[in-house]
């Protein structure tokens, strides 16, 4: 009967769309009304509101979509959702001040000469666009309607023009900012929670082994990481369509003429085009540019992006008069004041300290104040100017509202999509598919790209991702990220907008087209732009660093980057250690060097420090070179493991499966207590029968072979194991131990200075009263407690305090305490002089040396060579399914 239930409510939910019902309200209506039939036909036919569900009852389910609509709001981790409204506004603000028409035109003329010229402008603008509205709709109509008809007036192929704006009017759904990347971010990150859970739980069930490494955990992602992994796919794509315009004119160039410029290219065009095309340039660069440096959230720049788009619509709305561009100018001296004050004073109000801080402050203040009053005058100039600043308002206020209702009713939906276990079923189809992820992957992205012919974006992640993303990210074979994921989706849903008859990028653009421009001709437009976006697809597929590489590289390289000792970059570390160790012979020869020191200068635990750091260091170059040799082990012996490996483990997740139906028919049959219920429990109890007997046979095809062939492979990943885990032992002690050595050193002066001191507190000792020198010996101590390698000289003081303390001070007992600190002290002056002449210099050279290898581990940050190399290697997708 859940099968029943789920099947009504995806025909519930399609027949409200189909028949023009409204999306925010077919969602959630399609929720409810099926759950309350399933509760009513349970309690009718069987007694049990909870009967027809496939766990739970319809008020634990009520509940659950109530609370993820609240969640859509109140969850702090999803603030991200505010960033729509901002970027919705940027969008619509710069459509209705013609910023656009004017990026159009003027890139018409700069480009036109050019072979194809006018159809390169029109991909350059669309990216712009792309980058600072984000809306297909009103992009493809906004190029339609000014680029379409020039286009066909200068003799374009009409398949070539239509395909150009429409491919370019799709670029908003993966070029950052973007709405898509916002939403797919929000539902990813809840997508890698269970993805999460789903992978410790078949680690548990693999391995026995109650907790799963944090190196095999799910990869998750915000929205500014989005925008970061779909920058460079978004370029590849412009490049893609720019190229294919290029080559299509040379090739036939009667189908893409170029289009000379009537006027003059003299200095009021490049004034022109510096007006047209730096400010949204300068808008773009401030927005992404905020997210990459870190200076600013999502939301952050969004409000850049909404204060951005009114400055500009500020000065292009009204006619032109001498103050027209004063807004912007006002604005601009404003953020340098502020860049100006925040670079070279303290901004902290509560750390002002002096007239300094005090003068920092006040540039600060000045500063805002011109930008809010030149943010005040544009809005001035928007809210007179035909009413625009009402109508941008109205505009994202609907379209926003669009958006988080259709996210509250899509919450709804897939808390009734999981009470009937429509989620079961979908993760026991993908998962019973053969191929392994790479097949699950394609038929997901094969149903994303059908339903983008009759659903929204919004619809699509909202619904679909929350169903499919967990399955795929809990994979470990693949062992993807959720930001590729997102940017895979993003260009998936991107190309079903173009593809014909459905694509609804061709509906925008069929309604704004002449009648001479015929449907047929914007189909066969579009053919070569979506085999680009394939192109690009499995490029991005193929090579995944496109999408992580820059994520990566500014996370590593914040202030916030992740330390060395993160377990989830060791193996990165160790390859780029490795890299450095056995491809150079700076690190051994600097521990021959100082191996070939005396150290007899040294006291013995000094000098058996510094021993143990060479031996340490040895033990672990030897201990990295034993586990790479483990990895080639591991990696020969993996081509026959993996196929048993696959076997099993099928085989193993039919048990499970099997077994969780036989519990929940177990559940249903001790359910049924009457009389006139034994002919159902019979039938219920047969089936358990059949399923238990199910079990056996599956567990029968499990090779005998199997344990053996797993207890060998598992001794060669548990060597492998145990030699990374030596080397980085070894490593750190190798490290740890010279510097120690080197801090006692280095403490040279600190500890020559306290002599004074030292001498002068004879006398306290002897004729002081015994309470005021032993306060006085006991700060001595202590001062000598902060110098590295003066251990025993505080201990020596010690005693000396606690014999002045006793109920019965002792002069004599603390005098002899004290001469011990002098002998001590005495002693440590010789060998520490002629120690920081011989062997200190070569000391440093060596923690210098081995710092960027070995000692890396215990750096408290990268340094930006290794952050970069770190970045690049985390880039890449590695398969952890050896060790599941």
């Amino acid at each position: 009967m859940e099968l029943f239930f789920l099947f009504l409510l995806i025909v519930i939910m399609a027949g409200a769309l189909g028949s023009g019902y409204p999306v925010a309200f077919a969602l959630p209506g399609a929720a409810i009304i099926t759950i309350g039939l399933a509760a009513g036909a349970g309690y009718l036919m069987v007694g049990s509101t909870d009967a027809y569900f496939h766990s739970g009852g319809p008020n634990q389910w009520l509940s659950a979509g109530v609370t993820n609509l609240r969640g859509v709001y109140w969850e702090v981790e999803r603030d991200t959702l505010i960033a729509i409204p901002l970027f919705i506004f940027m969008g619509i603000m710069l459509q209705r001040s013609k910023i656009a028409e004017d990026l159009l035109v003027t890139m018409a003329r700069l480009f036109g000469p050019v072979p194809g010229g006018l159809g390169i402008s029109v991909v350059f603008v669309g990216a712009l666009l792309a980058a600072t509205t984000g809306i297909v709709g009103a992009t493809v109509v906004a190029m339609g309607l000014i680029s379409l008809p020039a286009m066909l007036r200068n003799n374009y192929s009409q398949s070539l023009a239509t395909g150009t704006i429409a491919a370019s009017g799709t670029l908003g759904q993966i070029i950052p900012p973007s709405i898509v990347l916002i939403i797919l971010a929000d539902q990813l990150a809840s997508a890698t929670d269970q993805a999460g859970t789903a992978r410790k739980i078949l680690h548990k069930e693999a391995t026995g082994e109650l907790s799963m490494p944090s190196m095999f955990d799910v990869v998750s992602t915000s929205a500014g990481e989005m925008f970061l992994g779909a920058f460079i796919p978004g370029m590849v794509l412009v490049g893609l369509y720019m190229l294919y315009i290029l080559f299509y004119a040379i090739l036939r160039p009667h189908k893409a003429p170029a289009v000379p410029y009537d006027g003059a290219y003299d200095v009021a065009f490049l004034k022109n085009v510096l007006i047209t095309l730096v400010p949204p340039l300068a808008l773009i660069f401030l927005v992404l540019g905020s997210i990459i440096a870190g200076i600013a959230t999502v939301n952050q720049a969004g409000a850049i992006g909404a204060a951005g788009a009114m400055i500009m619509a500020g000065y292009r709305l009204p006619t032109p008069s001498k103050s027209l561009y004063y807004p912007a100018l006002l604005a601009i001296a404003a953020l340098f004041l502020a860049g100006f004050a925040i670079s070279n004073y303290e901004m902290n109000i509560k750390g002002v300290s002096d007239s300094t801080d005090q003068f920092g402050i006040t540039l600060g203040i000045i500063s805002t104040i011109m930008l809010l009053t030149a943010l005040g005058w544009s809005c001035w100039r928007i809210f007179k100017i035909e009413d625009t600043l009402a109508g941008v308002m109205l505009e994202t206020a609907k379209t926003t509202s669009l958006v988080f209702i259709i996210l509250l009713g899509a919450a709804m939906l897939t808390a009734a999509f999981r009470a009937f276990g429509g989620e079961e079923l979908v993760r026991e189809f993908l998962l019973g598919l053969p191929g392994g992820f790479w097949t699950q992957f394609l038929i997901v992205m094969l149903v994303i790209f059908v339903l983008g012919f009759f659903l929204d974006f919004i619809e699509i992640a909202v619904v679909v991702v929350p169903i499919v993303a967990p399955i795929l990210l809990a994979d470990p074979e693949a062992n993807i990220t959720a930001v590729w994921l997102g940017v895979m989706i993003g260009l998936n849903i991107q190309t079903s907008f173009l593809t014909p008859p459905f694509g609804f990028a061709l509906f925008y653009l069929r309604g704004v087209a002449p009648a001479i421009v015929k449907t047929v001709q914007m189909y066969k437009g579009v053919i070569a732009f979506i085999l680009l976006q394939l192109t690009a697809l499995a490029i991005v597929g193929l090579y995944p660093p496109l999408v992580n590489y820059l994520p990566n590289r500014v996370s590593f390289l914040s202030e916030t980057s992740p330390p060395p000792r993160n377990p989830r970059l060791q193996l990165c570390l160790e390859e780029y250690v490795g890299q450095r160790l056995f491809e150079s012979s700076e690190t051994q020869d600097a521990i021959a060097t100082v191996r070939a020191l005396d150290l007899s200068i040294l006291p013995k635990d000094l000098a058996g420090d510094l021993t143990d750091s060479l031996e340490s260091a040895d033990n672990a170059i030897a201990e990295l070179g034993a586990a790479f040799e483990a990895v080639k082990q591991v990696e020969a012996a993996a081509d026959d493991y993996r196929p048993q490996l696959r076997l099993v483990r099928g085989l193993e997740k039919q048990i499970r499966s099997a077994k969780e139906e036989a519990d929940k028919l177990n559940v249903r049959i001790g359910r049924m207590r009457e009389e006139s219920q034994a002919a159902a429990r019979a039938a219920l109890e047969a089936d358990v029968a059949l399923l238990d007997a199910e079990v056996e046979h599956l567990r029968s095809q499990i090779p005998e072979s199997w344990k053996g062939v797993h207890d060998s492979f598992q001794a060669l990943t548990t060597a492998e194991d145990s030699a990374r885990n030596k080397y980085r032992r070894a490593a750190d002690s190798a490290y740890e131990d010279a510097l120690d050595v080197s801090a006692v050193l280095v403490a040279n002066a600190d500890f020559a200075a306290m002599e004074p001191q030292l001498r002068d507190i004879r006398a306290a000792i002897q004729t002081m009263p015994e309470a005021e020198a032993e306060d006085l010996v006991d700060e001595l101590s202590k001062a000598f407690g902060k110098i590295d390698g003066a251990g025993d000289v505080k201990s020596a003081l010690s005693k000396a305090a606690k014999a002045l303390k006793d109920k019965e001070p002792d002069r004599e007992k603390a005098m002899e305490a004290y001469e011990k600190a002098v002998v001590e002290f005495d002693s440590q002056l010789g060998w520490r002089a002629e120690a920081a002449e011989k062997l200190q210099p070569t000391l440093v050279s060596y923690l210098d040396t081995i710092r960027g290898s070995l000692g890396i581990r215990v750096q408290d940050r990268f340094t930006r060579e290794q952050a970069l190399a770190m970045a690049s290697c985390s880039a890449r997708h590695r398969d952890i399914s050896l060790n599941f």
